[in-house]
């Protein structure tokens, strides 16, 4: 039975499962739990009490905590259980490097392309994170966030690029979280703009110099959050004052 005072108590149980989509809901709640860090780097994850919240057997979570060790989230120990992961820093520099670099060629390719159709869009969405930065709605402001990225991947129709971008995003979103304050929310906001700005004006050089000088910040005050907090990662201790800075620019 589920206890009402469960450490756990942050996940839903999902409400229409099958036999065919258990693990894949499990996965996708407890991903959700990492990356939001509502289970924060370095807490152990206790499986029974996982299977009482939400409903479903041992076999389900399981599998879905196989799945997520692959993706980086989760560390599994024989006799010790399993653990989320420290987040590294080494990686999310390098994924973000990769992020940069394909994200600047995309604009580049895609500039002056664009219909009505996409500028409304982004239109609207930039007027949804200003609302809910408004509120201070973290969590909602993230999903926007991505979703702005989003419209212009779908719109220039590059799926391999946001493939590739999407199988770092588990690891990018949760180190991002890390820094998310109501500053650095208004701060994203003026970044977005810029970059729409530079669409809007069909000026490659300029949107380009926006996204990665948006990239770049987010950088620049994750390793500040790292130094501060070196425990919260798996390689925090080692992090220089400059032979481990980001490549900007």
């Amino acid at each position: 039975m589920k206890s009402e005072t469960s450490p756990y108590s942050f996940l839903s149980a999902p409400t229409a499962l099958t036999r065919g989509n258990v693990t894949s809901e499990v996965t996708n709640a407890l991903r959700d739990a990492i990356v939001s860090l509502a289970l924060p780097p370095g807490s152990v994850i206790d499986k029974t009490q996982v299977c009482e919240q939400l409903g479903v057997s041992r076999f389900p979570v399981s599998e879905a905590l196989a799945r997520l060790q692959t993706e980086g989230l989760v560390d599994i120990a024989p006799q010790r259980g399993s653990t989320v992961s420290l987040v590294r820093i080494a990686d999310v520099r390098e994924y973000m490097l990769i992020r940069k670099g394909l994200e600047s060629e995309a604009l580049r390719v895609f500039i002056g392309r664009h219909d009505s159709e996409l500028i409304d869009a982004l239109h609207a969405n930039m007027a949804a994170q200003r609302a809910v930065a408004e509120r201070d709605d973290a969590e909602a402001f993230h999903n926007i966030d991505i979703e702005f990225h989003d419209i212009i991947y779908r719109a220039m129709e590059f799926t391999k690029i946001k493939n590739i971008i999407d199988s770092a995003r588990a690891n990018l979103d949760r180190a991002r979280w890390l820094i998310v304050t109501p500053r650095r929310l208004a701060l994203t906001i003026a970044e977005h703009q810029a970059i729409f700005d530079g669409i809007l004006a069909g000026n490659q050089t300029q949107a380009i110099a926006a996204i990665r000088a948006h990239i770049d910040a987010v950088m620049v005050e994750l390793f500040a959050f790292a130094r501060e907090h070196p425990e919260m990662f798996a390689d925090g201790t080692s992090l220089g004052a400059d032979s481990d800075s980001f490549p900007f620019g």
